[in-house]
């Protein structure tokens, strides 16, 4: 078989980089740490930290390289405008794994030409945070039904108070979750062993194993007022953006429970905040949100019942070898002109 050139389009551990390299023989992978910060961190594999400039012959360098692969590992630097510089100057390129499990929707957002969409396959590491966001999930679900919020202010307030609280069970709770893949899936078994009654939504209506109804997005009017606890778990596309908003809200059971580990953009935050003043949200867990960073001056910092997570809830140690994993299965599938495992649709978004 033929030389297959793999170029990394951001920062790669050695050891990690060995593994790609062992996988065939074929295997070319150039990873050059020089081209990056020297000093790493735990979850930098999206790109150089903001600030981080290249000399201009590093930059002309790593451009060079980036325009020699047969396939990429990650999008350049996470830049989309890199990403179309790239995948326009070198023709050679066949494959593109984004490394981010939502970066469907940058490469939908990017203005590749139509012939360059049919030559270049992307794919993405959708599914390898779905147990880390699952475990996510049920912390949010808990949080909610054992109020957590007002025992923290009582526990600071050092008050033991002469009605003890009453709080909600989880075991016959009802749980929508909106976006059935495989994190929704993932949330799904978890929430089953805690004796939860499951719905929940899918583009393409489907029996699932330990889900009593599957149900499109279309339907989630008729179906949010019966949810205790809602999780979201859908990417970020024209699809899905504000999916959330005041009227859906106002539909939802008074103070639901919403949890929220997909994009920060399916929800109208405002719709979102005047909810949670009123009640109508009881409490959230939000590990995404529209701008991130979230602006020092957005009011849901100031809720004592919800929970904000920095888009960290996926990020722990053995993530950069998840990821990894991932590519390399969908490696071996490219050396055997197999088909590849979460290939990016751009028309959907993701």
């Amino acid at each position: 078989m033929s030389t297959v050139r793999i170029v990394a389009g951001v920062a790669l551990s050695d050891h990690l980089a060995d593994r790609i390299r062992a996988v065939d023989p074929s295997v070319e992978l150039v990873s050059d740490p020089t081209l990056f910060p020297a000093d790493r961190v735990v979850g930098d594999h999206h790109g150089p930290p903001p600030g981080f400039k290249r000399s201009a012959e590093d930059q002309a360098r790593y451009e060079s390289l980036l325009q020699s692969a047969d396939v990429l590992y990650a999008i350049p630097d996470g830049r989309r405008s890199l990403l179309e510089r790239t995948v326009a100057a070198n023709k050679k390129l066949r494959w593109v794994h984004t490394q981010m499990a939502g970066g469907g929707a940058l490469v939908a957002s990017a203005k590749l030409a139509d012939d360059d969409l049919r030559r270049v396959t992307f794919t993405t590491s959708a599914g390898v945070h779905a147990d880390m966001l699952a475990e996510f999930a049920i912390l949010g679900i808990l949080a909610g039904a054992k109020n957590l919020a007002l025992m923290k202010t009582l526990q600071a307030e050092h008050e033991w108070p002469r009605q003890r609280p009453v709080v909600q069970a989880v075991t016959g709770a009802s749980l929508l979750i909106v976006g059935l893949g495989e994190i929704g899936m993932a949330i799904a078994s978890r929430a089953s062993a805690l004796g939860m009654k499951i719905t929940g939504t899918k583009r393409t209506v489907t029996d699932l194993p330990g889900v009593d109804g599957v149900y499109t997005n279309d339907d989630l009017p008729q179906i949010v007022g019966d949810a205790d606890h809602i999780v979201i778990t859908l990417p970020g596309t024209k699809f899905t953006e504000r999916l959330f908003d005041e009227s859906l809200f106002s539909k939802t059971k008074p103070g639901v429970n919403i949890v929220n580990v997909g994009r920060g953009t399916v929800i109208d935050e405002g719709a979102l905040i005047g909810a949670l003043q009123s009640g109508q949200v009881g409490s959230a867990a939000l590990d995404v949100f529209a701008v991130e960073p979230l602006p020092e001056q957005s009011p849901l910092w100031d809720f004592p019942q919800v929970i904000i997570s920095p888009h960290s809830a996926a990020l722990d140690a053995h993530e950069e070898d998840r990821l990894v994993d991932s590519f390399i299965a969908n490696l071996r599938k490219f050396l055997a002109d197999e088909p590849m495992a979460h290939v990016v649709q751009p028309e959907l978004g993701y």
